[in-house]
């Protein structure tokens, strides 16, 4: 198959678990919470490693931003814009403890924007979601609120569901409950202001940096209750910086994916199996097809799957 498989970066986070090997079968370091993994990732501190793929060799140590320097139009398609690095991060999160109430900055801001997109893998019955405001909630309120459990009430309350998605530009506060995993599809920025972090503090003690003035500056204050995207067909997502699409493939059904050369396609699959060519991939696969490859079909196994795919906005 012409397609580019990645090593994942496994981050520790205070929130994390182990549901990412339980789940999708990843080997995560031993003893550790493992809150994040970047799935595909073009930041300096952080580049994803080519395991397999066309023309790799073996031990090549060729990574994501090799392809974007060198290959750029045949891999990542002719729309691929003039950035110095891949500009989308993609992650798979295991949030078994709430994340922090936090805002990325909007455009124009300190900092590196970062509109993002969550799709849930994994939610529990009691699990929730914090995204925007409760309608009406003023600046003031939300300021005098912050470090109270007054706090949670002003914010928009979503209880997630399998497949559910939400977007969330720029500039909107939110914060992740526990008991969810999530596929998120992002601008490769890693600018995160924390407003609140619930009272936590790490094993030392010691509690997470805040960014109250940085996050209060940043905030939309008129963006109230928003609520989970509704798939148009099978396209989930379309914004300036990626398309989100979403397949449910059923048992004797096949799909021909083709290119039309403008974009790269990346794959998660969320749910299921699929075989492509000789290869069978199992849910948690994820892999980038270049803008230049050949037509190909997937074929589901046992039940059918659920595949996302990630391509260049519009």
């Amino acid at each position: 198959m012409n397609a580019y498989f990645f090593k994942p970066i496994f981050q520790e986070r205070i929130w994390g678990g182990r549901n990412l090997g339980e789940l999708f079968g990843r080997e995560l370091p031993e003893g550790k919470k493992i809150g994040e993994s970047w799935e595909v990732s073009d930041r300096p501190e952080a580049c994803s490693e080519i395991v397999s793929g066309a023309e790799i060799k073996p031990d090549s140590k060729e990574t994501i931003h090799t392809l974007w320097e060198k290959k750029r139009t045949e891999v990542f398609g002719t729309r691929a814009p003039d950035a110095p690095r891949f500009p989308i991060l993609i992650k798979l999160l295991d949030c078994q403890e709430n994340l922090s109430v936090q805002v990325h900055p909007q455009p124009g801001q300190s900092g590196e924007p970062k509109t993002e997109m969550w799709y849930f893998l994994e939610s529990k019955l009691d699990a929730k979601i914090y995204a925007g405001l409760k309608r009406g909630t003023t600046r003031e309120q939300f300021e005098k609120a912050i470090g109270t459990p007054e706090l949670p009430g002003l914010l928009g309350t979503l209880h997630p569901e399998q497949s559910d998605a939400m977007f969330l530009p720029s500039g909107r506060v939110h914060a992740i409950g526990g008991g969810n995993v999530i596929l998120e599809i992002q601008q490769n920025s890693d600018t995160t202001y924390r407003v609140d972090d619930w009272g936590r503090v790490d094993d030392k003690g010691k509690p997470r940096e805040l960014h109250r003035q940085e996050a209060l500056d940043s905030i939309r204050f008129n963006d109230y209750e928003p609520q989970f995207m509704q798939p148009h067909s099978e396209r989930v997502l379309q914004c300036p910086f990626f398309t989100i699409e979403r397949a449910f493939i059923y048992p004797g059904e096949y799909r021909v994916w083709t290119s039309d050369k403008t974009s790269f396609q990346y794959h998660f699959l969320a749910q299921g199996e699929l075989k492509i060519e000789d290869q069978t991939l199992k849910r948690g696969a994820s892999w980038l097809v270049p803008a230049s490859a050949e037509t190909y079909n997937l074929e589901p196994l046992g039940e059918g799957a659920e595949l996302i795919t990630v391509q260049w906005g519009k």
